[in-house]
């Protein structure tokens, strides 16, 4: 499976080192990258092809779109002439797979991800929804690339996709703020700063891979430490009487009008 990536910033990144960690062939790997330093870094590090120009597209047998969602027209149209039969997979946030596909020229083998950042150790949840006439070869070699950097989960509802944004794909950005809070709670009430960090990133690390891996379900888990009279139970108290969970739901709200409003907006 030859694998080209238009454009190399992070998240391409991410999915390359995934890959090579997993033992896929580098050489099979070929990247599109404008920058200069990217272009030498990925080459450096993960011994991949890099160019500036789009050439090499025509030999691929998946091409990922990993480029910003305000370049992925412009992008797109220059790749219509070099498409056949590759499976193209789209990474940019809010751009929907109808659109790709009017702007590839009507092309129909699409597959639309949403990925996350903790895709960057192999850590990540990924969402994947494929247009009609994909292939189940495709969507198979769509699943072992980005089950290289964490979980896949199938959509079968396009619209789905703007949830997704809002709780995975977003989702990190909502933990580090609640690590950042945790981390300046424990510096107010006397920790210095190292331990507060190690306290907070720890804890959040632990309480999550027990929450993954038990059989117990979260509300379970948070009883389990939440006793009658202790001191969790006034915290808890404190995020109830602050409406925690209506804000957490505000926040995922937005996230997801956000990502319907960029698909209306950067769309046809």
């Amino acid at each position: 499976m030859k694998i080209n990536f238009i454009g190399g910033g992070n998240m391409a990144r991410a999915i390359i080192c995934g890959l090579t960690n997993k033992g896929f062939d580098p050489s099979l790997i070929s990247v599109l990258e404008l920058d200069i330093e990217k272009r030498l870094a990925l080459a450096t590090e993960f011994g991949v092809s890099a160019s500036d120009n789009l050439t090499f597209t025509e030999e691929a047998d998946v091409i990922i779109l990993a480029v910003k969602p305000q370049q992925l027209k412009e992008v797109c149209h220059g790749l219509v002439s070099a498409l056949k039969s590759q499976l193209v997979v789209s990474i940019a946030a809010g751009i929907r797979s109808a659109d790709l596909a009017h702007w590839l020229g009507d092309y129909q083998a699409i597959i639309r991800v949403m990925p996350n950042t903790p895709s960057q150790i192999q850590a990540g949840a990924s969402a994947l929804y494929a247009l009609p006439k994909v292939s189940g070869y495709q969507r198979d070699q769509a699943e072992q690339i980005l089950a290289a950097v964490g979980k896949t989960l199938w959509l079968e509802d396009e619209k789905q996709m703007d949830a997704v944004t809002a709780i995975s794909g977003s989702g990190p950005a909502y933990v580090f703020y609640f690590i950042e809070a945790l981390q300046d709670a424990g510096i107010k009430l006397g920790l210095s700063p190292d331990a507060a960090k190690m306290l907070a990133t720890q804890t959040f690390l632990g309480a999550s891979m027990l929450a993954a891996q038990s059989a117990e379900d979260v509300k379970t888990l948070r009883a389990q430490v939440t006793s009658k009279g202790g001191t969790t139970e006034q915290g808890i108290l404190a995020f109830e009487s602050a409406d925690t969970r209506r804000i957490v739901y505000d926040a995922a709200k937005a996230a997801a009008e956000k990502s319907v409003l960029l698909g209306d907006l950067l769309g046809q």
